[in-house]
């Protein structure tokens, strides 16, 4: 950051809350013996299912490890062998073991390294419980953004250039592993502002969440299953490779929706069992997830623990090129609320983390150096802009008494409830989709959506949870209205009405822009 002038960095909370202290598994890299970045990224594009763009795969998995050892020189305190090279994990889909991990604290790790070194950097000034709530664009550009501060007021920061990394949206879904913060406010702040928006209705379901009444969806990492776990249902029986030739190590999206059927199937829970392993290991190696499962009564090494699917990541988001760039000039954008089209239909397993690293620093060094030349395109074939709108006549809910629009312009719409938008999600734009379904769900989210709009483009305010509310109903409408447009089955997004990938029709990713 030497020589970039002034820095603000505005954090909605503390400075270590976010999605990032909550990745547990690891951050892929290529650094073991046998691995190649070649064979990583054939691996990302398996998983992708036919829409990563290459390019930003090869971007990824090439300088993925240099950043990596550059964490380590920096002082990441990554799980060593007795020989002091880095302990390698296996996770889902991928080939080599290739996973890197501080226990089962990977994130916390990495997000503690990078926060002592930013923070304590001439010119940075960091301003926590700093709400970011809209973008300031002038003449076609985007020139700063607007805050809640701790006064409850408005303020406004100038700046030549901006960059979201505001994280994900599980807290659209009632089921997820996210964190509180993770409200989309990055994805809806840019669609707002005229940025385009791509692939939202890729959003992956982590198969493994503890599942027990009266407690939170904690994440129950996939490096468990690398170490052994099994995925067994109600009489002790390993069932997955009743469905998938890869068990228990299938991708996410395949784990997900094999636990789906089996509850289906013998109408009982699933469980993840670790009864196989050494106890002493397991709980000296995954200690934040014994702990965790301790609290829900359960002992993680010699219990069934009950799973199942929850919200985790989005694919999608505000389209950028490889170096950050998004549509609007002087906004950037990097990490989960970032669209490189690198993750395709569906990540890989602890590419995330690899993938704020690569791109985060990309979008630092255009925001610093090219003088923002504007956005440079996609290496996708086929990357299209969709029709507006989906449903012109569907602007009224489905069920008035719940997500009840009033008149555009006229006075203050009604807070929508935000259980409201969680459960409408979960129910219809969930793991499984049918186009009935999805209907169902814009026709409820696009009233009360328009009303919100018109009331913000007609001068008036929204307090602090209201704010919170219009995010969430942005990005639900969002990843919906993206569900409804693609008419197969392709990675993380399953039609029961389009069960296959058509490739004829949909091998292509669909930029949405604001309609009004």
């Amino acid at each position: 950051m030497s020589g970039a002038g002034d820095i603000l960095i505005l954090t909605k909370a503390e400075p270590e809350e976010g999605n990032t202290g909550y990745a547990q598994g690891g951050v892929a890299a290529a650094l073991g013996h046998g691995d190649s970045p070649a064979l990583h990224g054939a691996d990302t594009v398996a998983a992708g299912d036919g829409l990563c763009d290459r390019r930003a795969v090869e971007v990824l998995v090439g300088e993925g490890p240099g950043y990596v050892r550059e964490l380590m020189d920096w002082g990441a305190r990554f799980d060593l062998e007795p020989d002091g090279t880095p302990s390698l994990a296996i996770e889902g889909a991928h080939s080599a073991r290739r996973v890197l991990h501080a226990r089962d604290a990977t994130g916390r790790e990495i997000g503690r390294v990078l926060w002592q070194r930013a923070s304590s950097l001439p010119g940075v000034t960091v301003q926590s419980h700093a709400r970011v709530v809209d973008l300031v664009v002038e003449d076609g550009r985007c020139a700063g953004a607007r805050f809640i501060g701790l006064d409850g007021g408005i303020h406004p920061a100038a700046a030549d250039a901006v960059l979201l990394a505001t994280g994900g949206a599980g807290q659209v879904y009632r089921e997820t592993t996210n964190p509180g913060v993770a409200t989309g406010d990055g994805v809806a702040m840019a669609y707002r502002a005229g940025a385009a928006v791509a692939d939202l209705e890729f959003v992956q379901f982590h198969p493994t969440a503890l599942k027990v009444e009266g407690q939170p969806r904690f994440l129950l990492s996939e490096a468990l299953r690398g170490e052994g776990a099994r995925l067994v249902n109600t009489a002790g029986d390993a069932f997955m490779e009743r469905y998938e030739a890869a068990g228990d190590l299938a991708s996410r999206d395949r784990v997900s929706r094999a636990i789906a059927r089996e509850e289906m199937r013998t109408g009982g829970p699933v469980f993840l069992s670790l009864q196989q392993l050494d106890p002493a290991y397991v709980h000296s190696r995954f200690p934040l997830i014994a702990e965790a499962c301790r609290k829900a009564g359960l002992d993680l090494a010699r219990d069934p623990i009950p799973v199942g699917p929850a919200a985790h990541y989005v694919m999608g988001g505000v389209v950028t090129d490889l170096d950050g760039r998004t549509t609007l000039p002087g906004l950037y954008a990097a990490g989960e609320v970032a669209c490189t089209g690198v993750h395709g239909a569906n990540r890989l397993a602890s590419n995330s983390l690899l993938e704020g690293l690569v791109f985060g620093a990309r979008a630092a060094n255009g925001m610093k150096e090219d003088g923002n030349p504007g956005f440079q395109g996609s290496t996708v074939p086929r990357f299209e802009r969709s029709a507006e709108p989906l449903n012109p006549g569907a602007l009224e809910p489905a069920n008035p008494g719940t997500l009840e629009p009033r008149n555009p312009g006229t006075a203050e719409p009604r807070n929508v409830g935000i259980s409201e938008i969680q459960d409408l999600m979960w129910r219809k734009v969930g793991l499984f989709r049918e186009g009935a379904a999805l209907q169902e769900a814009i026709d409820a989210l696009d009233g009360p959506w328009r009303a919100a709009d018109a009331y913000l483009r007609g001068g008036g305010a929204l307090d602090g949870n209201q704010w919170r509310a219009l995010n969430l109903l942005s990005v639900a409408r969002l990843i919906a209205r993206a569900a409804l447009r693609r008419q197969e089955s392709r990675g993380a997004h399953y039609r029961d009405d389009y069960p296959v990938r058509t490739d004829i029709n949909w091998n292509r990713r669909i930029m949405e822009t604001i309609d009004r």
